[in-house]
């Protein structure tokens, strides 16, 4: 019996997936001809130590670049990828485990560990420190990037042309940042996402003694953004008296919302803070933060914490520690 035309399947689908390979990258080798050899699906493994030099493009549709055990510190050494970061990523679901990106530095003052250009990117106990930025990314619409168990540290005490933020999303479609650690900004953002969803849980954003950054999260076009049970602290020599801000630059997400829940906010300079200002003339109309059962120490800005009504506790700066302490971890809000 004849087949009938058009009905041949193609010949990539009667063949069985081709299996995927690990690659081993030794201290000394290169990592750049690591990703090039690598196909989709490939894991590429790292010796744990020290990294020098080393950079990266990935375009693959899935690939794993993960320390084989412990961590793997990636040293810039002036070395950067097409003048942007040590880690260029424009593929497809793409995953970062255990490694650290040390001293980033580009000819135009930006250059961070990971440049995110495109696709899923997916970050699991992975360190930024004495970076230009530590993670930047750009503003493609279906873009997500998820960050679980991170450290983000040490921008550079230097102005450069550019603002040193420790993490810095573009307008993607969604951030998820989880159980991780920032602090030691200068000038910049502890945090700053664009994104038309923004997660932020269960994480430590403490600048520290010596930090000097400006907001420690800034989401300055709004959009569906969950900031719940973290632990937010601005240090006496913080560049703008303000700890979480929201809406604000022009161009906001038309769906946009702040919910600030179960959180401890701490301002250790000795004048007021704004531990929550918000910008409703550059916002959707019905946009004003909803900010619920968090614990505020520290100096205020008249009503910038909230109403003790919605279960929110305003308590002096000599409370710090309560503020320090860790909050419940709460779930991802329901919009999700």
């Amino acid at each position: 019996m004849k087949r009938r035309a058009g009905l041949a399947l193609p010949l990539a689908l009667l063949l069985p997936p081709a299996r995927a390979r690990s690659l081993r990258v030794r201290r000394g080798q290169s990592l750049a001809d690591a990703v090039a050899q690598a196909a989709d699906g490939d894991v590429i493994e790292l010796d744990p130590g020290d990294h020098h030099a080393q950079t990266a493009v990935i375009t693959q549709r899935r690939l794993v670049v993960r320390a084989a055990e412990g961590r793997a510190v990636l040293h810039a050494d002036g070395a950067h990828a097409e003048g942007k970061a040590m880690f260029v990523v424009r593929g497809g679901q793409v995953t970062i485990e255990g490694l650290e990106f040390r001293g980033s530095r580009v000819p135009a003052g930006n250059g961070a560990g990971i440049r995110f250009e495109r696709g899923a990117l997916t970050l699991r106990r992975c360190g930024f420190f004495d970076n230009e930025m530590g993670l930047l990314s750009s503003g493609d619409a279906g873009s997500t990037l998820a960050i679980e168990d991170c450290a983000f540290g040490a921008a550079p005490p230097w102005y450069t042309g550019q603002l040193h933020h420790l993490l810095y999303v573009g307008r993607i479609a969604r951030l998820r940042v989880a159980h991780s650690r920032f602090s030691g900004g200068w000038r910049g953002h502890l945090l700053k996402s664009r994104a038309a969803l923004s997660h932020i849980v269960c994480n430590r954003l403490v600048d520290g003694e010596d930090g000097e950054a400006s907001y420690q999260i800034d989401l300055p076009n709004g959009g569906l953004a969950c900031v719940q049970g973290n632990v937010i602290a601005q240090g006496a020599r913080a560049q703008n008296l303000a700890l979480v801000a929201y809406g604000a630059e022009a161009e906001p997400h038309p769906q946009s919302r702040l919910l600030l829940r179960g959180n401890h906010l701490l301002n250790d300079a000795e004048q007021p803070a704004s531990f929550v200002r918000w910008w409703p003339e550059r916002l959707p109309e019905g946009s004003e933060p909803v900010i619920e059962d968090n614990l505020f120490v520290g100096e205020a800005a008249a009503g910038s914490w909230g109403r003790p009504e919605d279960g929110n506790r305003l308590l002096p700066a000599s409370e710090r520690e309560q503020a320090l302490a860790p909050p419940p971890c709460l779930p991802d809000c329901r919009w999700a």
